[in-house]
Formats: C-alpha cells, structure tokens, sequence
C-alpha cells in the first residue's frame, strides 16, 4: 500500500519540523486488521502519532480492500469500545446484489461516511451512482480509492459523478488520484518521482467543483507532498480547506521511518504556510466534512 521512502526523507521531514503538536489531529483513514494488525496494536499506534479521533475505514463483506482489512462489524466493535477514539464508515462492494441494504444497515447503526471504496468499478458506474445516491439519502460523504485500471477507474470522467451528485461531498484517494496533481502524469505510474507541472486533474476538481476533497494519507499522498516542496507548499496553501489527514499506514510503531503517518503529519506541519492551515488540514476540515461535534 504505502511506497517505501528512504531514512534520508524522513530524517529531513523531522529536522525541518516537528512530529508532534498540541493541536487535536483527526485522522480520516484507517482500518481495523490491517495486513494482520491486532485492535490493541491499532489503539496503541494512533495514539502514538498523537491522533485525537480515528474514522475507521471497513472492507464491506469481500476482499479486505486488498490488505485484509476487517469488514463492518470489525470497526462497529471497535468504536464501541472506544467512542472517544474511533468513529466509523460504511462500506460494501457496490455491484453485488444487497450492497445498498448493507450500506444502509451500517449508516443506520452510526457510520458517519461511505468508504473506502476500492473495488472493481468504474468511477462512473452504475454502482457509484448507487453510492452516492445512499450518501446523499444520509447526508454522509464518499471516500474513493482511484487507482489507474484497477480500481474506479476512468478518473478523466469523475467530474461527470460531481455533476450529477453535486449535495454528495466525495473524498479522493490513493496513487492515481495524487498522481494527477501533475498536468503531465503518466497514467500507468503509480509514485511518480519527477517535479509538479500545476493543472492536473486532481488540482483542476478540487478548485473546480465543492464537493470533492482530498485524503492526504498512504504513500502516495505522502509522495505527492514530497516529490516537489515548492508545489506542494503552493498547493496546501491553495487547497487549504479541500485537504484532510489520513494516515493509512499499517506499521505497528506509530512513529519513524516505517510509519508513512508520522511522516505525512511532518511534512504537512513543515509545508503548510501557517498554523491556520495546518489547523484545517488536521483538524477542521474533517469535522466539517464529516459532519463532526466539537
């Protein structure tokens, strides 16, 4: 899931900032039994990385989101068992009979959002409208995993979705999301490496319509960040309340060079242009969005 960066990146990520912070961080993305992590294990890492409140992100009833994720009981269990700690979405395959009876029982039981799709669709499909149409019943927001053939593919059509479901708020994610900050991105690189050229799809949805926002957790929001400093500090600052922290990592430390999370927390500490900012990206865009108390 997460592109491995070298101890050189994260040590620089650490000198020029600084890895923990006063403010309250609400990460918007994580799941239970991640690559075999236990709950306890889950519990200890968020609160090691200084998260205040965690959004756990289910796998629906097939496929563990390719990383053996638990499904939707798993992360009703665990919120339970910790509600000042754990929020939770719904999820299901879309395109299965009885996905939005499933969607529907979770979003009932408490669920706060729709997600992480990561399925075998197109973005513009049938299924994804279903989804969205749930989401706009519930007044809950969609969080989508894009990544080129492979899953919601077809992204060079997503602002059709946009259009159509403009009271449903989406949240984009993973490789070829954050790879379309650049007008240039080659589609079939999932971690590019080279330096930004400002206008891609990603940059033009979030200036262009309300109801998309970005998820800057995994390796590829990271890479994103990290590729170009000089693009990405001009982007946390254009993008200020589109963006949101999500950590995604499956490490079992919470902190240092294997624990994509804590980087991100850094970077977005050392790149956003004020403690403004870096209030709306840890904090105050997610309870917007999400709808949160306070």
């Amino acid at each position: 899931m997460n592109s491995p960066l070298s101890r050189r990146t994260f040590l620089a990520c650490a000198s020029a900032g600084f890895l923990r912070a006063d403010e309250p961080v609400i990460d918007i993305h994580q799941h239970t039994n991640y690559a075999g992590r236990s709950d306890d294990e889950l519990l200890a890492h968020q609160r090691k990385m200084g998260v205040s409140r965690t959004v756990l992100l289910p796998a629906g009833s097939k496929y563990g989101l390719a990383v053996g994720a638990g499904g939707n009981e798993s992360v009703v269990s665990l919120a339970r068992r910790n509600p000042a700690e754990f929020l939770f979405f719904a999820n299901e395959v879309p395109d299965i009979p009885g996905a939005r009876q499933e969607l529907e029982e979770y979003l009932k039981t408490g669920a706060i959002g729709i997600g992480e799709q990561k399925f075998a669709v197109a973005c513009d499909s049938p299924a994804i409208h279903m989804v969205a149409e749930v989401a706009k019943e519930f007044a809950v927001p969609v969080l989508l995993h894009f990544q080129y053939q492979t899953y919601n593919t077809g992204f060079e059509r997503f602002h059709t979705v946009l259009e159509r479901h403009p009271r449903v708020n989406f949240i984009g994610h993973a490789q070829t999301w954050w790879g379309n900050i650049d007008r240039n991105h080659d589609q079939s690189v999932m971690y590019p490496t080279t330096r930004v050229t400002p206008g891609g799809i990603t940059d033009r949805l979030l200036s262009g319509y309300e109801n998309i926002f970005g998820d800057l957790s995994a390796g590829s929001g990271l890479n994103a960040l990290l590729r170009d400093e000089d693009h990405a500090r001009d982007f946390l600052s254009r993008h200020q309340d589109k963006l949101m922290f999500g950590s995604d990592c499956d490490d079992h430390v919470g902190e240092g060079a294997v624990c994509s999370g804590s980087q991100c927390l850094a970077a977005i500490r050392r790149l956003a242009s004020s403690p403004t900012v870096i209030a709306k990206i840890l904090q105050r865009n997610a309870v917007r969005v999400l709808r949160l108390e306070t």
